[in-house]
């Protein structure tokens, strides 16, 4: 039987490349139009596993789906790099000065502003995703309006590429998490990379001390975002990634962490994808 893996987004979009990648083709996608619906099929077990973007090397992280993961109890099984590379299409016929609206996933239009400062006339419209809008320019017959998405899109829903390859940095990478409602099961000698949660006092000192006992435990923080406690002002979790080549370091970095910190809790131990 297939697994079913939930994506945000739908076939075309780089979630789905991710799926294909990930998982070497052999699965059954769920298409999701947002993290929420994501979620909620997973607790539903309407989906085995889900991936989900966590951060992109030139807008930043995603804070909500931190949020999702931790508020669901979701567990981080792996990761995965994407190398993203966007490109402006529209129905055949047209060139890029008949188009007067360019739709796409609001990330995707934050990675391409550069590119359309060129065109003042085009106007950029945020939209649910990359490949979504694609899908909905081929079955409208939709001219005058243009996509941000994969070439995978472009070939999937039968675009023209008007410009390939149109983010602002070549080097633009996102990172996914693959994500269950289950613990993972893999041995503690293949993990060598965790992500935490935890909350700290309001003092001086307090996050200082956390990394210390991180850096003493010889583990490298390779992520940390803090979030706000809403039910406490002016209070903070923080979300942290944490690799390590000896387990029992991980380990022993973590009983300490479980004494110092409230609401420790760990979010997932898996292998780390960027070695």
């Amino acid at each position: 039987m297939q697994t079913k893996v939930a994506i945000q987004g739908i076939k075309g979009s780089f979630h789905h490349q991710v799926a294909e990648e990930y998982f070497n083709n052999d699965i059954a996608v769920s298409e999701c139009l947002s993290f929420d619906s994501l979620v909620d099929r997973l607790l539903t077990r309407e989906a085995d596993m889900g991936i989900m973007a966590i951060e992109n090397s030139i807008a930043g992280s995603i804070i909500p789906n931190y949020a999702l993961v931790d508020n669901h109890e979701l567990h981080i099984i792996g990761e995965y790099y994407l190398q993203i590379h966007h490109n402006f299409m529209a129905l055949g016929g047209q060139d890029v000065n008949e188009i007067e609206e360019v739709h796409s996933h609001p990330m995707a239009l934050l990675q391409c502003k550069e590119f359309f400062r060129k065109y003042p006339h085009i106007k950029l419209v945020e939209s649910v995703d990359t490949a979504e809008t694609a899908k909905k320019i081929h079955g409208e017959q939709l001219k005058n309006i243009g996509a941000i998405a994969s070439k995978t899109a472009a070939r999937l829903y039968e675009l023209d590429i008007l410009a390939p390859e149109i983010q602002t940095i070549n080097n633009n990478s996102t990172r996914f998490i693959i994500v269950q409602t289950s613990n993972s099961v893999l041995k503690k000698e293949e993990i060598n990379k965790a992500s935490l949660k935890f909350e700290l006092d309001h003092k001086r000192g307090s996050l200082a001390t956390v990394l210390n006992v991180m850096s003493d435990c010889k583990l490298n923080l390779t992520k940390i975002q803090s979030l706000p406690i809403i039910e406490t002002p002016w209070m903070y979790s923080f979300f942290v990634d944490v690799t390590f080549n000896d387990y029992e370091d991980y380990d022993k970095a973590k009983s300490i962490l479980e004494i110092m910190a409230h609401d420790f809790k760990v979010l997932g131990e898996y292998k780390n994808a960027k070695i």
